[in-house]
Parts: C-alpha cells; sequence; structure tokens
C-alpha cells in the first residue's frame, strides 16, 4: 500500500480503535476505509477517483 500525506498515523489509529470500540468482523481493514474518508476529505476528490487498492 502506498502512503498518502492523508493516511493515518498509527498513534492517530490507535486514538480511533480506542473511540469506535468495534469488535465486528468485517470484511474491509477500517484503517482503509478512515484513510479513505480523510483523503477524500482532504482532495475533494470522487469517489471513483480513489486509488485502486481502498475499499470498495
Amino acid at each position: 500500500m502506498q502512503n498518502y500525506p492523508t493516511n493515518l498515523s498509527d498513534s492517530e489509529w490507535q486514538v480511533i480503535q480506542k473511540i469506535q470500540k468495534d469488535t465486528r468482523k468485517r470484511s474491509y481493514d477500517l484503517r482503509d476505509i478512515w484513510n479513505a474518508i480523510f483523503h477524500v476529505d482532504k482532495t475533494g476528490c470522487q469517489r471513483r477517483m480513489l486509488p485502486l487498492y481502498f475499499a470498495p
């Protein structure tokens, strides 16, 4: 996975994990979902223009 400036750092991800307290089994990694959300928020790009490795 390529590292983008909008990706969460490990310490930022730890804070989010503590807040959401989610233990459900998921098809996609939540960190990738959050990275995609922050990417769109920062760049304003359309969802279909996101890098291919982001979760659908």
